[in-house]
């Protein structure tokens, strides 16, 4: 089961990460602090594999791709969105996982707290682990659309299908492992069987990018 998300706008923290500069992100990636981490790069990779798909599409409109210009049409404004879902999920990433250091640092004296903090750290670890398995939904989507964008899309820039694969797998196998990282601490059965059939399903999308990427590297060869 691959979790589907809902488009949302981010209000919370984080939601900065779409208005970064690239270099601003990777000082803050590369800083000893809560998030931006393993999640939002997931989700960046996402967003990347997005583009490249919006990219390949805009370079196939015109008189010589007229036969698939509805598909065409399609695939660019279906990548566009996928784009901005998958900032979203970054900027949520951000924010859960800040949510998660923050429940872990409650107090624990007496067997109130001590109760009141599991239960918000429970809480937290589910919040943490639902955005990279909406990252994994995301990147299969992308996948879909360099299955078929390859047979219709510009020869010329058709090495970009293969990027856009290769970094909807990054996407998947980053996010999977920010899922099961946080499943420790899920206690909702359902939600527990959902994570992991989302992250279960990964393997199957690295299969489909690798069979994508090899198109591409065959047609390159001939």
């Amino acid at each position: 089961m691959l979790l589907r998300l809902r488009p949302t706008t981010s209000t919370r923290k984080g939601a900065a990460v779409r208005n970064q500069t690239i270099g601003q992100f990777l000082i803050a990636l590369a800083a000893r602090v809560p998030a931006p981490g393993g999640g939002a790069t997931a989700a960046l990779h996402a967003a990347q594999a997005a583009a490249l798909v919006a990219m390949v599409a805009r370079y196939s409109d015109g008189p010589k791709y007229v036969e698939h210009a509805g598909a065409i049409g399609r695939i660019r404004d279906t990548a566009d969105e996928l784009r901005e879902t998958a900032l979203t999920l970054a900027e949520d990433d951000a924010a859960a996982f800040t949510a998660v250091t923050e429940a872990y640092r409650l107090p624990k004296t007496g067997a109130a707290e001590a109760a009141t903090r599991s239960a918000a750290i429970a809480t937290a670890l589910l919040a943490a682990a639902r955005p990279p398995a909406f990252v994994i939904g995301v990147a299969a989507r992308v996948l879909d659309l360099t299955e078929e964008l390859l047979p219709i899309g510009n020869p010329n820039v058709i090495s970009d299908v293969a990027a856009a694969a290769e970094a909807a797998r990054a996407a998947a196998t980053t996010a999977r492992v920010n899922v099961e990282i946080n499943l420790t601490g899920v206690e909702d059965a359902q939600a527990r069987s959902e994570l992991l059939a989302a992250a279960g399903s990964v393997g199957g999308l690295c299969d489909r990018a690798d069979k994508v990427t090899g198109e591409v590297r065959a047609g390159l060869a001939s």
